[in-house]
């Protein structure tokens, strides 16, 4: 029973590791990458379809993405969605494909990058500590229900802090990458 709820715990820890990676990677670091595009959708045939089932998304050179869509009629609806996206870059159509070049980044907006990678960051944690806390209540209803010993209640509750810890740490790391990555110039 312990063990279940540790794991499950271990395993919920785990995927807020996995969507932290997946924003870090949507965020523009001065060079193009095609995750910037995962979150764009297009409407295609009246329903909004993720960018990259729509099209390849590749970046030939550091600083340019090329986007060429499967079916030519919905390149301009792709264009559109970039438009109205948050990515503040300008594509440029030629009837085949879509460019965008990444601009270079000013120090102002490396540094209000790593603000935010360090807000998502912090709110990874927030989710980890989260786990946390709900895995002890759990344990401590178990303790109350006296289905478990004084001492393997205090082993459970030091393997879960053990695992929480080593999540923080991990996701210190991450965030310590995506700002060398985002202030290297």
């Amino acid at each position: 029973m312990i063990k279940d709820i540790i794991s499950t715990a271990d395993e919920k820890m785990n995927k807020t590791i996995a969507v932290l990676k997946k924003e870090l990677s949507s965020m523009k670091a001065g060079r193009a990458n095609p995750t910037m595009l995962d979150r764009i959708e297009a409407e295609y045939y009246g329903t909004m379809t993720p960018l990259n089932q729509l099209a390849n998304v590749s970046a030939p050179e550091p600083r340019v993405l090329m986007i060429q869509p499967y079916d030519k009629t919905s390149i301009k609806a792709i264009e559109k969605a970039i438009q109205m996206s948050d990515l503040g870059i300008n594509p440029s159509n030629d009837g085949i494909a879509i460019r965008l070049i990444v601009p270079e980044l000013t120090e102002e907006t490396r540094r209000n990058l790593v603000k935010n990678v360090k807000k998502e960051g912090e709110e990874a944690k927030i989710a980890v500590r989260s786990i946390r806390r709900d895995c002890n209540d759990k344990i401590k209803n178990m303790k109350k229900e006296h289905e478990l010993p004084e001492d393997e209640i205090k082993r459970a509750e030091e393997d879960i802090q053990k695992k929480t810890d080593a999540h923080i740490k991990e996701i210190d790391k991450i965030v310590e990458a995506k700002e060398k990555e985002v202030m290297s110039v």
